[in-house]
């Protein structure tokens, strides 16, 4: 990411807190103010001891300068601390609210470690490069100036020894610069791996068990751990280089400066409280020089966060749009393909080949079909988590692509597949789609859904934790929850994938039961692998290969369509 851009990423990022920011570096520049009279007043001091004369005004002002510069610069310095962590708040803030509203084939592009390290660990670094790089950079830089010029002031030849010094070992330091910035790039993109890793092995804990994976699994998280450590290691040596620099240009500058300094005196070119004051000023230049050096670095570091920030922030996200003005339908909404062609990506094959289909208001309509037919995929075109290639899809007569997502998304019921359930009680996963559920339609919903037997044995009912991804709960119960959590948001259209597929004889038949009753008062589009679910469908699409090969009722179908007939005979239910 070229400087330039990174600049104006970072501006952008404390743009909203440059109040607190000026303020901060105020009060920092302030307690360098007084630092540096700290030096003359110590030369005024000897100045006086050498002639005799009364010192107590003197030392009490010495010791004023000192309690004020470092009140005032401790105050500047929590000023910024906390204007650096407000602007890592602002920073989370927005990408977790870009993340959450990306595009699906998006999150499904990009590891989910890696776009949960943008949030916590890059953000993080913002803190840094805040505080440290470019206000560090200001102040540093005035004081650094003022310094200098004090220097000048007091003594022309000692400051061109001082100057000499610092230009040299600073070109040294310059050099060291580019290797910090693609040692902490590398470091940080092996923590997202980690990240990614970790996410991956815990996401299928019971798997990596039952599979006797563990070790092997350690030793992948280990080999990326170790390469974060080796980048780590890399940009600590090079800051190392930097900040050594440092100490050294001050320690030749002393060496340089106390004996050309003490031939001057000798010479009487200089008083002793000249070489004295000159002599504070140099080490109170370590800190301006300390502050610039840091700055450099943690630029470095932070330049390589920003732009794995910037790169999330450029993703593709949903247009959500407006709400319609005009009253909401109600009444079951009917479905159209007309032509639909789709591809998941430019250099993937079509997954759907011209699919055509229609769905009236209510009713049940099953899609049936070998794997890989395309029948999940009709679910994800009609949310639009993905977009149609070709041809059109309407709702109630209307383009998907016209309707604005909220409004499109608040019509709908979806189950997924894997009937997700999330971490929380039982009650949160419940109302996530309908937060304003009475407890009256929650308790309506656990009898249609057969969950209050359940809930009644929970040791807290609805309160009851159920772990992460639903782990306390058994897959069928989690389908249940999953159906339930669609049912209370009385949608219009209800999407069920697989929707009953760890259910028992007697929980799917139940859930059957449901299933038809919903029917009756909204649209039910169901995939179903096990076709005994779908047997009663009002309507049956067959799918194969990307394309729509017959429609019709299960009676139907068993008579007409062969591929159907197979299928049902491998189940028993060609004479159901």
């Amino acid at each position: 990411m070229p400087a330039r851009d990174t600049w104006r990423a970072l501006y952008r990022h404390f743009r909203p807190h440059r109040g607190t920011v000026a303020l901060g570096a105020l009060l920092t520049l302030a307690g360098a103010a007084t630092g540096l009279a700290q030096p003359l007043a110590a030369k005024a001091l000897v100045d006086r001891l050498g002639g005799d004369e009364p010192i107590a005004g003197v030392l009490v002002l010495l010791t004023a300068l000192v309690v004020v510069g470092t009140v005032v610069e401790s105050f500047g310095a929590y000023v910024l601390e906390r204007t650096a962590e407000s602007v890592v708040l602002a920073a989370r803030r927005t990408l977790i609210g870009r993340l959450l509203r990306l595009r699906l084939p998006e999150v499904e592009r990009l590891p989910p470690g890696d776009l949960m390290s943008r949030v916590t660990s890059d953000t993080t670094l913002l803190r840094a490069v805040t505080t440290q790089s470019v206000v560090s950079a200001a102040t540093g830089g005035l004081t650094f100036l003022a310094t200098i010029a004090m220097m000048a002031y007091m003594d022309a030849v000692l400051f061109g020894v001082t100057l000499g010094v610092i230009v040299l070992i600073g070109s040294a330091v310059a050099m060291v610069m580019p290797q910090i910035s693609r040692a902490t790039a590398r470091a940080q993109e092996s923590v997202a791996e980690i990240s990614t890793v970790l996410e991956r092995a815990f996401g299928a804990f019971r798997t990596v068990k039952a599979s006797g994976a563990e070790e092997r699994e350690t030793a992948v998280v280990d080999a990326a751990a170790e390469e974060a450590w080796r980048h780590g290691v890399r940009s600590a040596k090079w800051q190392s280089v930097a900040g050594t620099s440092v100490g050294l240009a001050v320690q030749v500058s002393f060496l340089a400066v106390l004996g050309i300094g003490g031939a001057r005196v000798a010479s009487g070119a200089i008083s002793v409280s000249t070489l004295v004051a000159f002599l504070l000023f140099l080490f109170y230049l370590i800190d301006p020089v300390s502050k610039l050096v840091q700055a450099a670095t943690q630029y470095q570091v932070g330049s390589a966060a920003i732009a794995r920030i910037e790169e999330a922030e450029r993703l593709e996200t949903e247009d959500r749009g407006a709400a319609a003005a005009s009253a909401p339908r109600t009444g079951p909404a009917s479905v159209v393909f007309d032509e639909v062609t789709f591809r998941y990506r430019d250099d993937l094959p079509y997954v759907h080949h011209g699919v055509s289909f229609e769905v009236p208001g209510a009713g049940m309509t099953a899609f049936v079909g070998p794997s890989g037919a395309g029948k999940t995929t009709v679910f994800g075109l009609v949310e639009r988590f993905y977009e149609a290639t070709g041809g059109r899809i309407l709702i109630d007569g209307r383009d998907v692509r016209d309707w604005p997502l909220a409004e499109l998304r608040a019509t709908i019921g979806y189950v997924e597949q894997d009937s997700p359930v999330l971490a929380g009680t039982v009650r949160e996963n419940l109302v996530f789609g309908a937060p304003d559920a009475t407890d009256a339609e929650i308790a309506d919903v656990l009898v249609r859904a057969k969950l209050d037997a359940l809930v009644e044995r929970l040791p807290d009912g609805l309160d009851t934790v159920v772990g992460h991804r639903g782990s306390k709960l058994s897959g069928g119960e989690r389908q249940r929850v999953a159906i339930a959590r669609a049912l209370l948001r009385r949608p219009r259209l209800l999407l069920l994938d697989e929707a009953t597929s760890q259910l028992d004889a007697v929980n799917e038949l139940a859930l059957r039961d449901v299933v038809a009753e919903a029917a009756r008062e909204t649209t039910v589009l169901v995939v179903a692998h096990r076709l005994s679910t779908v047997t009663l469908a009002d309507r049956i699409v067959v799918m194969e290969a990307g394309k729509v090969r017959a429609v019709g009722t299960h009676a139907e179908l068993v008579a007409g369509d062969p591929l159907y007939g197979e299928l049902a005979a491998t189940q028993f239910l060609a004479t159901a």
